[in-house]
């Protein structure tokens, strides 16, 4: 088989520490572990990396919003990270974080080499500031009407509805989403990296086989209009590496967040004797791929790769990008319980029945990639269990109860089985090209024929026979063998049932070469089970749970452009009775990813309600905190008891945030 003929690091994505995974992030995580295990598979040496990108003011507003440091929301939810890419098997050989010792020394050792060769511009500019929390607000953190189309409810940065783009400041009636109070223009001193100075060196990186195809026309346009420098600087308050030589500016996670690969691999090599300057030295023979989404390709693409050159470092071999995962052809939305998180899936379902499910819809470039359910359980069972793993079940049996586990010493059908082992050379052109709709294919015609071989000769009567008990052997010899060679071409994708089935093999799979060499005069285990069918029950139930979290959460509805059909009078809004809590008790819901169970003090009685907050706070940090609840709501029956009212929250792209009255307030008073 083909083979590279360098060592490989692979990086993916970074995942941000301020919320819980859901499926649509692990396309990527995915997508690059298939790769990564294919690579090894096929005998190169590669280092996997990743890490929690750490800094930024959502991550600080989150932290203080919580009561705690920015380093303990970080701890937590990388905690949580890690525990979601084991039981997707989703395998780095160093998960770090973007807030190490390791990425400051390196941040501001590019910092330094890009000011001292010139690449560094400081500049006055005018900013967005809210003077009431006093500090200046990322284009995320302002909203607003576009100027340009009138929508409202819009970010600072672009609008949605007709993509135009603008300062923060021209907004109408902007709005802090910190505070809640218009800002005002405040100037500051930024610091900018002069990436204008990079146009030619990017043009001719991109056009030499760095960057797909699907997303290299939209970069040529950018450097084609000119390419403008890029403010690399932030305000304090900030969560991040202050900049040396200053007393109140931090690096953009923008800038620390890529060097962050950099970081997480000089971890690893501290820890394993590994060279760090062989990989990133600007003569490096080694091969750097990035795995994105395609929402981060101008980063990766225009801005990492100028960053490096311009501080002395080599430039990327590749980026990889792949597109976003829609839910039955739409967005998915948080508040609507249109969203998968990947715990939710984990508490229902098979973790390799969706990397299979991504594995058969990948290819390269940006198309979005649907998860629907009844696709996907028709596609897993009708793939894994009709087709791949039912090989081995219908021959496995005869082999241990007739021949005590023993196969034949020889091939009954060698041509047949010769096709298996030269489609390897097309699927390994499709694993390296991550082409891998095209290998799900090429594989699963090679089961049908398997399926074809033992239909055809059915084992199961030729037993009966008197005199045939040699060919059963043979023929179930033949069918164990191409289940395994569909199984070595299976591995990246499902490790763990590899795992297993290696075990009942008594022959782990270890090289994509073990195709070539089948199993003869070899004796096998008793064979289990190896991958059950999808019910659709789970894929419903754990859709059920999404949306009862998002009903639990439901913020109100915010006033429609039509005032007519969402206005209410005071007289309505006076049937709400709003009472002040405290919570006495909180307590994890078992079986539900986002619930937590709240006890709560009426000022003399108690309630209990479910919250979907559980990925917002620690239910321990609840108790004896106080907020607000509808507390004549009519009592709701969920499947884990009843609610008996509403917490009021609010809620954004950054997490769930429960409301909190003024110290003083006191259980069993109304909110008017």
């Amino acid at each position: 088989m083909p083979k590279l003929d360098h060592n490989i690091l692979i990086s993916t994505a970074l995942p941000y520490a301020n919320g819980p995974l859901h499926i649509g992030h692990m396309v990527g995580y995915v997508q690059s572990d298939i790769w990564t295990r294919y690579q090894r598979l096929v005998g190169n040496n590669c280092v996997s990396v990743c890490a929690s990108d750490a800094h930024g003011t959502p991550i600080m507003l989150r932290a203080a919003e919580e009561g705690i440091d920015p380093e303990q929301l970080v701890s937590r939810i990388r905690d949580s990270h890690i525990r979601d890419f084991e039981d997707f098997y989703v395998d780095f050989d160093e998960f770090y974080t973007t807030h190490s010792p390791e990425n400051r020394e390196l941040v501001e050792g590019i910092f330094n080499k890009l000011d001292a060769a010139g690449h560094i511009d400081r500049r006055i500019i005018t900013q967005a500031y809210d003077a009431e929390k006093e500090m200046f607000l990322p284009d995320r953190y302002v909203t607003g009407t576009c100027p340009n189309c009138k929508s409202p409810d819009q970010y600072g940065d672009n609008c949605d509805k007709c993509s135009a783009t603008y300062d923060p400041l021209d907004l109408i009636d902007p709005v802090s989403k910190v505070s809640g109070s218009p800002p005002v223009a405040k100037e500051s001193e930024h610091l900018f990296f002069k990436l204008s100075g990079f146009n030619d060196e990017l043009r001719q990186w991109l056009t030499t086989d760095n960057i797909d195809e699907a997303v290299l026309n939209k970069l040529l346009e950018w450097v084609d209009a000119g390419l403008k420098d890029w403010d690399i600087s932030r305000d304090a308050p900030y969560f991040g590496f202050k900049i040396p030589g200053t007393d109140d500016k931090y690096f953009y996670v923008w800038v620390d967040a890529p060097v962050g690969y950099m970081a997480s691999f000089k971890h690893y090599c501290d820890k394993n004797g590994v060279s760090f300057d062989d990989y990133w030295n600007i003569d490096s023979k080694h091969a750097v791929y990035h795995f994105i989404g395609k929402d981060i390709i101008n980063f990766h693409c225009l801005f990492w790769p100028a960053v490096l050159s311009g501080a002395g470092y080599r430039m990327p071999t590749q980026v990889f990008a792949h597109g976003h995962l829609t839910l039955n052809k739409a967005k998915m939305s948080k508040s609507k319980g249109e969203l998968i998180g990947a715990r939710t899936y984990l508490n229902h379902l098979d973790p390799e029945a969706l990397r299979y499910y991504f594995f058969s819809k990948l290819r390269p470039g940006i198309d979005d990639l649907d998860f629907n359910g009844d696709d996907f359980v028709a596609r897993v069972n009708a793939d894994l269990v009709n087709k791949f793993v039912n090989i081995a079940s219908r021959c496995a049996g005869f082999i241990s109860r007739n021949f005590e586990g023993e196969l034949a010493s020889t091939l009954h059908d060698e041509d047949l089985y010769q096709k298996f082992v030269d489609a390897g050379s097309d699927i390994d052109l499709y694993y390296r090209d991550r082409q891998y709709s095209s290998a799900a294919r090429s594989i699963m015609e090679l089961a049908d024929l398997a399926n074809q071989y033992v239909d055809h000769h059915k084992p199961w009567k030729l037993v009966k026979e008197e005199g045939q008990e040699a060919k059963v052997q043979a023929v179930c010899t033949q069918g164990l063998n191409m289940f395994r060679a569909l199984l070595v071409y299976l591995t990246p994708v499902l490790p763990a049932l590899s795992a297993q089935a290696g075990e009942f093999l008594n022959a782990p799979v270890t090289s994509w070469d073990d195709v070539e060499t089948p199993l003869l005069k070899h004796k096998v285990n008793t064979f289990k089970p190896l991958k059950s069918r999808v019910d659709g029950k789970h894929v419903e139930a754990m859709m059920a749970e999404e949306r009862a979290a998002a009903a639990a959460t439901a913020e109100p509805k915010q006033v429609a452009k039509d005032a007519d059909d969402s206005t209410i009078s005071i007289d309505d809004f006076k049937k709400v009775d709003l009472r002040v809590v405290r919570i006495t008790d909180a307590q994890v819901v078992e079986g539900a990813d986002k619930l937590v169970q709240l006890t709560l003090d009426l000022g003399g009685s108690t309630r209990n309600v479910f919250a979907g907050i559980k990925r917002s706070y620690d239910p321990d940090q609840l108790i004896g905190r106080l907020t607000v609840m509808v507390a004549n709501l009519a009592p709701r029956k969920m499947r884990f008891g009843i609610s008996e009212g509403m917490v009021l929250a609010a809620s954004n792209d950054s997490g769930v945030y429960i409301l909190s009255p003024d110290s003083g307030a006191e259980p069993g008073q109304r909110v008017t």
